[in-house]
């Protein structure tokens, strides 16, 4: 099995006077693992849909490797298909349900019962050919719909939130398991889901969307550690968002005002669009919780800020310190900390410095917008 590139082109969908999807364009490399995230109504199934054959878009382009398929019919697309419920024939067996896709190509007996056992193989379910989808659990019917979904060897496999139906466990441990077997089969696939950590996890790059537009995309590692605009940073896993005045360019970096009594330097590599930021400017000051310190008042140093531990949370492998920053209203600073001694015995109620590593801080001038 060898996977094939996907080409989507100015790619639109409107329903009347809503966009659903609007002009979007991205390459997918053959053999690579593409996931479509986002919010509910952020277009990303939609976006799937067209790439299926389900949905016709508005206007645009659509190829799989050379071959535009922008107006072919689905069946005629060679594409994989895995929904979120599975979508098995009740009444057939699990081995009669992966021969069905074959069976409609007109393969022969012979190779349909290698190629079904192979498949079986694959997913780890080469016992339960006989049982009915009634009889397994979630996690099995699903292994079955991705069974099904290559047996016939397509070069492209879409998935549309697949595992959402799962208990977590499960859920990850499918996501290990699929991801495995892409690398192995060389297959291209293109996985639609809202959940941050499943993108994280399986995907060699990310299209982040929003409003029926790619936000942004890249590597998780890229996504996570410099996302583009504030909607990403905290789509992306947690970040904290504080309001603070910019004051301008130094030999190294820029400094912010976080309160009265407290000025921090923030490091230049992060932030190359701040160059346009201007004297006196209220910005945004963005930074993830394990980029973040706490010390006993007057131990933090330069970069210290003045906070009081509003909660702590054990959790094992580390603690959450909800921290309020003095002088500054809104939502306490989110703290992930490994656990230690020290941290154990902070109480609400506690004055802290608060220390912000200077090469993990981004500033956007606006909440709202791109930069």
């Amino acid at each position: 099995m060898k996977g094939e590139s996907v080409t989507v082109r100015n790619i639109a969908k409107r329903y009347g006077s809503v966009t659903a999807v609007n002009e979007v364009s991205v390459e997918v490399k053959a053999g690579e693992f593409l996931s479509l995230l986002g919010p509910s109504g952020s277009g990303k199934t939609t976006l799937l849909m067209m790439i299926a054959g389900f949905e016709l878009p508005t206007s645009g382009l659509i190829q799989i490797g050379t071959t535009d398929v922008t107006h072919v019919a689905p069946n005629k697309r060679n594409v994989g298909m895995v929904f979120q419920k599975y979508a098995l024939f009740p009444h057939m067996s699990v081995k009669d349900n992966l021969a069905f896709p074959l069976r409609m190509r007109r393969v022969d007996r012979a190779q349909i019962e290698r190629r079904v056992a192979e498949a079986l193989a694959m997913v780890q379910l080469d016992a339960y050919g006989s049982r009915m989808p009634t009889q397994l659990s979630g996690g099995q019917q699903q292994r079955v719909a991705v069974a099904r979904a290559l047996v016939f060897e397509p070069p492209v496999l879409l998935m549309d939130e697949p595992l959402g139906a799962l208990d977590k466990k499960l859920r990850e441990q499918l996501q290990i398991e699929i991801k495995t077997l892409q690398q192995r089969l060389g297959v291209t696939v293109i996985y639609v889901t809202h959940d941050q950590e499943e993108a994280l996890t399986m995907s060699d790059r990310i299209a982040v969307m929003n409003n029926g537009q790619i936000a942004q995309i890249g590597s998780p590692a890229s996504l996570y550690s410099e996302p583009a605009s504030p909607f990403v940073a905290e789509f992306i896993g947690k970040m904290n968002f504080l309001p603070v005045e910019y004051l301008g360019a130094t030999k190294t970096g820029h400094e912010i005002r976080v309160t009265e009594a407290s000025i921090v330097s923030v490091d230049r590599s992060l932030n190359p669009h701040a160059q346009a930021l201007s004297g006196r400017q209220s910005v945004q000051a963005a930074i993830r919780p394990e980029n973040i310190s706490v010390a006993t008042r007057g131990s933090g140093g330069p970069q210290a800020i003045a906070g009081t531990i509003d909660t702590s949370i054990y959790l094992g492998t580390h603690q959450i310190l909800l921290v309020n920053i003095d002088g500054l209203s809104g939502p306490p600073l989110h703290i992930q900390a490994p656990t230690s001694r020290n941290l154990s015995t902070l109480r609400r109620g506690e004055p802290v410095d608060v220390v912000f590593q200077s090469d993990s801080i981004h500033l956007f001038s606006d909440r709202g917008d791109g930069q």
